[in-house]
């Protein structure tokens, strides 16, 4: 799913190409897209794009007379910069969004179809579709700390809590722990206060390599094949990679349709993390350090 790297990079591509621009109309292939009836859509033909934003990880276009877009791309969902009037064409093109000078054309990979439009007739509407979650380049390291420790959960889960903190996922929550050093089952609890310091540094400073990098390259060209899995990543979509701090082989949890990357030793002391899956079906016989893991390897 894009985060806020990946959906700051789209806003700055998009910002050349249609802030100030007169949306022709809007082409929807997929009855699954649009969420809702009022305004109807047809109520965005000929409004200017008065300004592009966000909410948690959606897309925000702001049109004359308070109508605003919002397009969440969910896990499969991406953006497109075409010709004007392009042909929506193929099982993956959800909808188009007609510019004189061009079509945002947003399409979405595999059968299943999770990406959503909305259309509000006011800022108050607007309101209603947000989760909650706070900025963390707008709040110090108290506003963290209070946000997190709200409830007493894992880092991995707190962090990627839309209504917790905004714009973070799977992907860049797994590259914040590791460059905090922080085990992503640590219970927010239980972190000590120099732990805080370097998880509060970590998120704003892993956020923002990634948002100058991500922009710098959008600015270039618009951003067509965003990925969850960067070849630069440290431990993200890294499994079985070495560690490129102490060259330990990157370990991974599984859960349903997530996966957790992670170092065991730069994070978990040399543990391994308990995987749902194999560890149930292993039971005593699941390795709880690196040193277990390898000597089942030898077997």
């Amino acid at each position: 799913m894009p985060e806020l790297p990946d959906i700051s990079a789209y806003l700055t591509a998009l910002e050349p190409r249609i802030m100030r621009q007169r949306l022709e109309g809007v082409r929807v292939a997929s009855p699954f897209l649009l969420r809702t009836v009022t305004p109807p859509l047809g109520a965005v033909e000929g409004r200017i794009v008065q300004s592009l934003g966000t909410i948690g990880k959606r897309i925000v276009i702001g049109l004359d007379d308070d109508l605003w877009l919002v397009l969440h791309l969910m896990i499969a969902g991406r953006f497109h910069w075409r010709s004007a009037g392009v042909k929506l064409g193929g099982r993956n093109a959800l909808a188009a969004f007609d510019f004189q000078n061009g079509s945002l054309l947003l399409t979405e990979a595999g059968s299943k179809r999770r990406a959503s439009l909305h259309l509000f007739g006011s800022r108050d509407e607007l309101a209603s579709i947000d989760p909650g979650g706070v900025d963390v380049f707008a709040i110090d390291l108290e506003g963290f700390k209070a946000a997190l420790k709200a409830e007493n959960r894992t880092l991995k889960r707190a962090l990627t809590d839309p209504r917790i903190l905004s714009g973070i996922g799977n992907a860049y929550s797994d590259e914040i722990l590791y460059a905090a050093q922080i085990s992503p089952v640590q219970l927010t609890h239980k972190l000590s206060e120099e732990e805080w310091e370097r998880l509060y540094k970590a998120t704003q400073e892993t956020l923002q390599f990634w948002m100058d990098r991500l922009n710098s390259e959008a600015r270039k060209a618009f951003p067509e094949k965003v990925t969850a899995f960067r070849n630069d990543m440290a431990v993200h979509g890294r499994f079985g990679q070495p560690c490129r701090r102490c060259g330990s082989a990157i370990q991974r949890i599984r859960y349903a349709d997530h996966e957790t990357n992670y170092c065991p030793r730069c994070q978990a002391g040399g543990r391994l993390l308990a995987d749902r899956s194999l560890s149930r079906l292993l039971g005593k016989d699941w390795p709880r350090t690196l040193d277990e893991l390898e000597c089942l390897r030898r077997r």
